[in-house]
């Protein structure tokens, strides 16, 4: 009877909601206790741009604590590939340059908008075995953490349109081999959508 009742109860919840908002929503759970990666994106204004911004993409020379050493130019070559979908005009620089270089060079290319970053915090944790021979510290096993920084800044008028900051935390399934610039792809592309107003 038990089971039978069982039965019912998961046939009436599915009526309510479609595969795809069930399946999301384990997804999101799954993240938030710490199976999958999970980012939280904190922002600083709502304010929206249009799909055919120009945005002009750059990241600093800032080097994070926290013992890892990402790719120079992470932070920008991620952003690059998260926005390009939403945004057509987009650029990058091809390395990491100061805030009034970025600005400059914003400028010459024509662009609405400069989407200054930096990898503020980079934790890369022990995640294989390699890593493990080399270390061998109880205390570094774990999953890997990270913080970036956005600021966008509208070019002619130097206004600060919007800062965000990032937070990614590894997850348990993602621990192999993974590194703290792993983390940022994703929640950059969510950044994008929220720009247009297509996020949460």
């Amino acid at each position: 009877m038990r089971s039978l009742l069982l039965i019912v109860g998961v046939l009436l919840l599915g009526g309510c909601m479609k595969v795809s908002d069930l399946a999301d929503s384990a997804i999101y759970q799954l993240r938030d206790v710490g199976v999958l990666d999970h980012s939280q994106t904190r922002r600083a204004s709502s304010w929206r741009l249009q799909a055919d911004s120009f945005i002009y993409i750059a990241q600093g020379h800032f080097v994070p604590p926290g013992g890892a050493y990402p790719r120079p130019n992470v932070v920008a070559e991620e952003a690059y590939k998260g926005f390009i979908e939403y945004f057509p005009m987009v650029r990058r620089a091809k390395a990491p340059l100061g805030l009034e270089e970025s600005l400059a060079e914003a400028r010459e290319a024509g662009a609405h908008y400069l989407l200054y970053s930096r990898f503020a915090y980079a934790d890369d944790r022990i995640g294989t075995i390699e890593e493990w021979e080399d270390q061998e510290a109880v205390d570094r096993l774990g999953t890997d953490r990270g913080v970036i920084q956005l600021m966008l800044i509208e070019t002619n008028t130097r206004y600060l349109v919007d800062t965000a900051r990032i937070r990614g935390r590894g997850g348990l399934l993602t621990l192999y081999d993974a590194k703290p610039e792993d983390l940022i792809g994703p929640a950059l592309q969510d950044y994008a959508r929220r720009l247009l107003g297509l996020g949460r």
